[in-house]
């Protein structure tokens, strides 16, 4: 399989490249930038050693409609899509928040709640909950966005005391967070899922709120099956879901939770092509649409043409 594991173009006008766990960027004339999404995965802020195929396609194009289809709530950085795994967009100055809503108590709100925290980034949770029961109301539990590291949760009032984010910024946020995830959960519910947890990212050009990077794909955003949802509840049941949760619980199960002195386990063909699967099956159950796999002869001339024409047309 020809996956996008590495890339190292150079574009006409590039003035800069930063590499992140799973984004390769490239800023143009100090004025776009030219996201490719690779095919890397990362777990526990850790990028694992394999590559998974077509998963910078799933990611790129699911962020692309869920963009598109939430443009109407708040304007977002996206230009173009000229390749399936690669959106140009305009540089906005991101807010180092990332705000993190949650509908459902699952995931890390889970793990610190079966610790006994019954404060999750300064909202109070109520006792007598289980795993994966639904929020009375979607609460946001906010994360400093890391240069390095892992992001650490944070509260509104910390935000608005560390001057992180301006209260007026911060409370459009707060109701453009809300916005999408109701958006989202109501398109989600449409395919038969449940939009349990995700993220957002913002920043800002001039006076504008914007709407970056991804939204409502497995790697920010966890789903459950709506079917039997309630049964399994009732009976103490895992809840079948779609999300990134399943390679942590695989990295968990092996040893691995990104901690000092522990080792990746093995990624054999078996796991990638697994992984890859679950991708898929995501994008064709939360957009309703066949997968159709981009070109996989020479995944990277592929894409550094399609840049160059979008280039020239911008």
């Amino acid at each position: 399989m020809n996956s996008i594991k590495e890339t190292n173009f150079t574009f006409p006008g590039q003035t800069g490249f930063y590499k992140g766990k799973v984004r390769d960027v490239y800023t143009i004339q100090d004025k776009y930038l030219v996201m490719v999404v690779s095919d890397r995965i990362s777990a526990f802020d850790v990028v694992l050693p394999e590559a998974i195929p077509y998963k910078g396609q799933v990611l790129n194009q699911i962020a692309a409609k869920f963009l598109k289809a939430t443009e109407d709530i708040v304007p977002n950085w996206v230009v173009t899509v000229p390749d399936p795994s690669v959106t140009i967009g305009r540089i906005c100055e991101p807010y180092k928040v990332e705000m993190v809503i949650r509908g459902y108590l699952a995931g890390h709100a889970w793990r610190e709640y079966s610790a006994g925290k019954r404060q999750v980034c300064g909202v109070t949770l109520p006792d007598g909950l289980k795993e994966n029961d639904k929020l009375p109301a979607p609460i946001i539990t906010p994360t400093t966005k890391a240069a390095v590291g892992h992001d650490e949760d944070i509260s509104k009032e910390d935000i608005l005391a560390r001057g992180i984010v301006s209260a007026a910024d911060y409370e459009m946020l707060e109701k453009y967070t809300h916005a999408i995830f109701a958006r989202g959960t109501e398109i989600a519910a449409k395919r038969g899922l449940i939009l349990v947890d995700t993220k957002y990212e913002f920043g800002k050009v001039g006076d504008t709120i914007y709407l970056i990077d991804e939204i409502h794909t497995p790697d920010s955003s966890r789903y459950f099956y709506s079917e039997g949802y309630e049964e399994r509840q009732q009976k103490g049941e895992p809840q079948k879901q779609l999300s990134k949760e399943f390679v942590r619980k695989w990295l968990i199960e092996n040893g691995f939770q990104g901690k000092d002195g522990q080792t990746i386990p093995e990624m054999t063909p078996e796991i990638v092509n697994s992984i890859s699967e679950r991708y898929i099956e995501l994008y064709e159950q939360i957009t309703g649409e066949a997968f159709i796999k981009a070109e996989a002869g020479n995944v990277l001339n592929r894409v550094e043409q399609a840049v160059n024409t979008a280039l020239k047309q911008l």
